[in-house]
Order: C-alpha cells, then sequence, then structure tokens
C-alpha cells in the first residue's frame, strides 16, 4: 500500500511522465482485473452508472497525461463515495 500512496502522488504532481506499468498496477488496485488487456488497450469496470469504464493505453511505455487525469478523476469519485 505505502508504494501505491507514493505512485498515486506522482500521478498527481506530473501525469505526463507515468510509466504504463506503474498506471496498471494503480488502476488493478482500485478497480480489479481489466475486462480487457492484451491489446494497446486496458479497460476497468467502475462501480457506478454512466460511463462505467476506465480505459488506459500504452504509448511507448508510457500513459497518456488526459488518461491519467481520467484514472485520478475516477479514483477521487470512489473514495468520496466510500467515505
Amino acid at each position: 500500500m505505502k508504494n501505491t500512496v507514493r505512485i498515486l502522488d506522482a500521478l498527481r504532481r506530473n501525469p505526463k511522465s507515468v510509466r504504463f506499468l506503474d498506471l496498471c498496477g494503480i488502476c488493478d488496485e482500485y478497480f480489479g482485473e481489466p475486462r480487457q488487456k492484451g491489446t494497446s488497450h486496458r479497460v476497468y469496470r467502475t462501480p457506478w452508472q454512466g460511463d462505467p469504464r476506465v480505459n488506459i493505453q500504452d504509448h511507448k511505455g508510457m500513459a497518456k497525461a488526459y488518461q491519467v487525469r481520467q484514472v485520478i478523476k475516477a479514483i477521487e469519485k470512489m473514495e468520496a463515495r466510500n467515505g
């Protein structure tokens, strides 16, 4: 968990330089196994209505900044719902 907190802080500070594998680890921990992987995208389910997924993409070993921001927003929404 300590490593997760450290990586999550790094995501918030600089979403432009996040390794894809670090983002995968965070998503696996918060959202569980992806419903799709093995392609260029990983798709995770979220527990709320609306757009019920988080979609991340590997770009030369790095995560795309807008997708990192989407993951952060989804995690914050989950934490707010769980109290």
